[in-house]
């Protein structure tokens, strides 16, 4: 089997073309001429450099693969020009199913992301039958990825063989941006935590995170989206969990929602607008934190035999990583 796997040198994308390559698959990555390649290194593939805004780049590069995973994405909280977002993330995967589709691909595993589920206010977990609304997407990453869902989805209802994933937090190693979730262990090394919203996660290991892509290429169906969760847990459990790890204290005070926007605004307007990077805390991360993203796994777990796994060991190596990759300081 010829996989073609999109993202492979970025942090969910690295450990599903991993796990391929350990489960005897031939391998074509497509990167892009600026991507950094540590998280390939040593990894048998054959590497085509291609960019997902260049369909017929893509539509080449594809050639002759029997399944695609299509991992990338622009994931990021805050962006300057959100129409870069819009360009990779829902056209990205317009132009990876047209290209299926031309090369008679067998069946296309599309990596979306719980951001596109109905949360509540009250903490109910939700699933792939929770009501949902593009009006309900905060930000420009959630629209984005609500956008393009619903093209790939759309392609499973016009006769593609398509299977939607839907991965909640990962966190492990080799997250070399890091992506927001990763940023927490970060800052939290770097002792830049010294408070704590209301708010939780579900955080899903990234090792079983790329198992589970594998089994949905063997056993999901078509058209349909599966949850690829962890535990759910609040953000304090997360930074007491961390502080049981590292042996570094965890926050005790706790930030109300309004004084959490208010530093969201200024972060954002100083750090984003005026200096032009990317600011440590968003309107569009608090305002999404008002509601508690825990997720069910049942569908996975009836369907393609998925398994919630604890998450203290994701943690650790995240840490690891983290510290021997020079993110954070040692001790």
């Amino acid at each position: 089997m010829l996989a073609f796997v999109t993202g492979a040198t970025g942090f969910v994308g690295s450990h599903v073309a991993r796990v391929l390559a350990e489960q005897g698959a031939d391998l074509r990555l497509l990167i892009r001429s600026s991507s950094d390649p540590r998280n390939i290194q040593g990894l048998k593939a054959d590497r085509v450099v291609g960019d997902l805004r260049d369909p017929e780049s893509v539509e080449k590069a594809m050639a002759g693969c029997d399944v695609v995973f299509h991992v990338a994405a622009d994931y990021r909280l805050w962006v300057r020009d959100p129409e870069q977002m819009y360009r990779a993330n829902v056209e990205g995967t317009r132009a990876i199913l047209q290209a299926a589709r031309k090369n008679h691909v067998r069946r296309v595993v599309y990596t979306s992301s719980v951001a596109t589920m109905g949360f509540t206010s009250n903490g109910h977990p939700a699933d792939e039958d929770s009501p949902v609304a593009l009006d309900g997407m905060i930000g420009h990453y959630k629209r984005s990825k609500f956008m393009a869902e619903e093209v790939a989805l759309e392609a499973g209802r016009t006769g593609m063989d398509v299977v939607v994933v839907n991965p909640s937090t990962p966190v492990g190693e080799q997250d070399i941006k890091p992506t927001p979730t990763g940023r927490i262990v970060v800052d939290f090394l770097k002792k830049k935590f010294p408070a704590y919203v209301d708010t939780g996660l579900n955080l899903l290991d990234v090792r079983e995170c790329a198992r589970g892509h594998v089994a949905a290429l063997e056993k999901g169906r078509s058209g349909e989206r599966y949850i690829l969760g962890g535990e759910n847990l609040t953000l304090k459990q997360i930074l007491d969990k961390l502080a049981a790890i590292t042996g570094l204290p965890s926050p005790k005070v706790k930030v109300p929602y309004v004084l959490a926007l208010a530093t969201g605004v200024v972060d954002e307007i100083v750090t984003g607008r005026i200096l032009g990077r990317e600011p440590r805390a968003t309107i569009d991360a608090v305002r999404m934190g008002r509601k508690k993203m825990f997720v069910s796994c049942a569908k996975a777990e009836r369907e393609l035999g998925w398994k919630v796994v604890p998450v203290d060991d994701a943690l650790r190596r995240a840490a690891e990583w983290f510290v021997a990759n020079g993110y954070a300081p040692q001790g």
